[in-house]
């Protein structure tokens, strides 16, 4: 006999619990409708006179919860909490969620009550009397806004019909596809579907096909399906690059008189091996009066880009270019950003220039926001200036060891006044030209690198200061601003309280230089450790993000005051919005409507955390393509994320991550502990805790889900 129930006389005799999800139920979904407990019996086929007493003392107890009220004696109607909210849904693991407009807390919505509702959308929702104890829940009673309407998939086409299979998480149903809509595409290949109709008595929308992406598992299929799902486009409109193909360098005698000129100065760019788009450049030389001339040298794109042109649009739309594992989505066409914009050397080229007059301890006694003229003299990779950096030989060895010098400076001085240092390790791919992973390496930050690292930062802040404060008795003007804010005081506390679980302390009070010092400390700690990962993800997750907008709050990360982004114009649509201020106020213009860019800030937000989000599928793509080679080869993990649904581990040499499903942990029964992070068995109490070492094998690698699983190893 079950625990849960048992018969008695013909009904079934439920547990208080059991009986009142029930009747809640009931309630919810019949809102407008009076109940009696004598209903309510039948309708729950109870037929016990001792239980339907205690149905009607549930009702009552619920009345007193004020989640129902007594229309009249005995009788009961769902008491709404108010009405209607609007608000965004938003999803956690399986679970769906409103997030209100008025920055309420969540509200629940049970997947019978979504009514078609998709991750993203704008809708109204139905609020439901709260029950004490419990979050607030409610219903979705209308959609007024899609996020999206075209979706990713495989097709799968049968004699009179076809289905999309969507393999994201966004629309949790397939799409039915009648044989007309198919336009041309056929079975087994990726396809984007838009659409058409979703009646809400059907369980499945009805789409057309819009776009063929190619066959399951070839590699440009692939990346284009991770753009598309996204929403990032894929292909560059041909009308774009030919209005980009009319344009020339134009670097006139009459241009070059209204500049600074500075071709005659050592000149160079440090980029990565595979960069095309060379969009800063350095320059140094000692001046007279004993001081550094340190000048950061960025194409001036917005010579080229004119406001409200083709081009400009386009840009604006984009926001940014996106890089996938294998490939640059570029932001503005290959004419500009490969070709007349980039610092490529032994070219003359038109620059937006931030100049420095520093002393030997890196002080700025001096600097000019200035159009100029350069060229630079040497093309450096990253290892190639690493290699002058260590050894103290090579092409302009003098420059590149003097920029080293101060550079290093300049960041001992900004780790003083409360900079943090996330230099995350960055997992990279060796590919085939089929665009098959060969092997994996990973990325670290190097002194070459920290030396561009830092006068970028360093123009970057003076511009921005430059504009947002702009001295006594002066109203700074509307400007676009790279901001971070201070850390969630809650989430800062909840990792210190997981650290400990390792032995690592930190400290969450105290000025912002205690606070930033003690994460310094700690992520030194942990470096080389095998939970280095781990904390390091965790303690980026404790941070807000950083986003573009109007209003300064500073950038808590860089423990800067005043800080935008200048120097990557070719790539970021942000950079381009700032030279047009700066051009615009240099001029004496007024400033700009605030909204209007807070609006275009706001778009770049989005569509850079979209373009991040496409980097990451890819990268976990190739994980997991990697992976499916070694399928049944056993690894040593840790234990990278903990949910109801399983645990995630993550590979000590390679960094790729998988899941151990929880059904797969078939010696006891588990539950997720989520103040602790782990699971936890119910019988023998073993636990399963974020950061435990494990070591698994590889049981299956699903390409179209990108989603790895693993069997623990006993």
């Amino acid at each position: 006999m079950s625990r849960k129930s048992k018969k008695q006389g013909g009904s079934t005799r439920l547990r208080k619990t059991d009986l009142v999800r029930n009747i809640v139920n009931l309630f919810k979904d019949s809102p407008e409708t009076i109940f009696n407990y004598k209903q309510i019996s039948k309708l729950l086929t109870i037929k016990s006179e001792s239980q339907k007493v205690f149905v009607n003392q549930i009702l009552y107890e619920l009345h007193d919860e004020d989640f129902i009220t007594e229309v009249s004696k005995g009788k009961f109607r769902l008491n709404s909490r108010g009405g209607f909210i609007t608000g965004t849904i938003t999803r956690e693991g399986v679970k769906t969620f409103l997030m209100p407009d008025d920055g309420g807390e969540l509200v629940f919505i049970p997947e019978r009550k979504t009514n078609h509702a998709l991750l993203n959308d704008k809708v109204k929702v139905f609020l439901y009397a709260r029950r004490k104890g419990q979050m607030p829940e409610g219903e979705v009673v209308d959609i007024t806004e899609r996020a999206k309407d075209t979706f990713v998939g495989i097709l799968e086409v049968s004699d009179n019909y076809a289905f999309l299979i969507c393999d994201n998480r966004v629309l949790t149903t397939d799409v039915f596809i009648p044989k007309s809509k198919l336009n041309g595409a056929k079975d087994g290949q990726k396809v984007i579907v838009k659409l058409l109709q979703w009646e809400p008595n059907l369980k499945n929308p009805v789409g057309e096909v819009i776009d063929i992406l190619g066959n399951k598992g070839n590699n440009d299929a692939e990346m284009h399906a991770i753009l598309a799902e996204y929403g990032l486009p894929y292909t560059y409109p041909a009308e774009v690059d030919t209005a980009a193909s009319k344009m020339d360098a134009g670097i006139t005698p009459d241009e070059i008189a209204r500049r600074t000129d500075m071709r005659g100065i050592t000149t160079f760019t440090i980029d990565p091996r595979d960069a095309k788009d060379f969009d800063d450049a350095l320059s140094l030389r000692k001046l007279g009066n004993g001081l550094w001339e340190v000048g950061v040298h960025i194409a001036d794109v917005t010579h080229y880009v004119r406001p409200g042109s083709i081009i400009d649009r386009e840009g604006r739309d984009r926001a940014t270019s996106v890089y996938l594992v294998d490939r640059t989505i570029p932001m503005l066409p290959e004419h500009l950003s490969n070709g007349i914009c980039s610092l490529r050397p032994d070219e003359d080229k038109l620059t937006y220039s931030v100049v420095f007059q520093m002393n030997d301890d890196a002080e700025v006694k001096q600097y000019q926001i200035a159009k100029t003229v350069t060229r630079s003299d040497r093309r450096f990779t990253y290892e190639e200036a690493q290699q002058v950096i260590e050894t103290g030989q090579g092409d302009y060895k003098a420059e590149i060891l003097t920029l080293d010098r101060l550079a290093k400076i300049l960041r001992r001085r900004r780790f003083e006044n409360g900079a943090i240092a996330f230099d995350r390790v960055e997992v990279r791919f060796e590919i085939d030209e089929q665009g098959k992973p060969l092997s994996v390496f990973f990325k670290e930050q190097k002194d070459a690198n920290k030396l561009i690292e830092e006068f970028m930062l360093l123009a970057n802040r003076t511009v921005a200061t430059h504009i947002g404060k702009p001295g006594r008795g002066l109203k700074a003007k509307t400007f676009v601003y790279r901001v971070h804010d201070v850390p969630d005081p809650d989430k800062l506390q909840n990792f210190s309280q997981f650290i400990k679980k390792f032995g690592y302390t930190l400290k969450t009070t105290g000025k912002q230089a205690v606070i930033s010092g003690s994460i310094n400390q700690l992520l030194d700690k942990v470096e080389g450790r095998k939970e280095q990962n781990l904390i390091e993800t965790l303690a980026i997750r404790s941070m807000a993000k950083a986003t573009y907008t109007t209003e300064n709050i500073g950038h808590y990360g860089l423990g800067f005051e005043h800080y935008t982004h200048f120097t990557s114009p070719i790539r970021r649509y942000p950079d381009m919005m700032v030279h047009r201020l700066l051009e615009r106020y240099a001029e004496g213009g007024r400033s700009v409507n605030q909204q209007e860019y807070e609006d275009l800030c706001r778009h770049s937000s989005e569509r850079e955390q979209l373009a991040a989000n496409a980097e990451r599928a890819s990268i976990k793509y190739k994980q997991v393509e990697f992976m499916s080679g070694h399928l049944g080869e056993e690894f040593d993990g840790v234990i990278s994320g903990v949910t109801e649904w399983g645990i995630y581990v993550e590979i000590v040499e390679n960094k790729c991550e998988g899941m151990v499903p929880i059904r797969d942990l078939d010696d006891d029964y588990y539950t997720f502990d989520e103040k602790n992070y782990c699971l936890v068995g119910r019988r023998y109490q073993r636990r399963f805790q974020l950061g435990d070492e494990v070591r698994v094998q590889v049981a299956r690698a699903n390409l179209d889900k990108k989603q790895l699983d693993f069997t623990l190893c006993e």
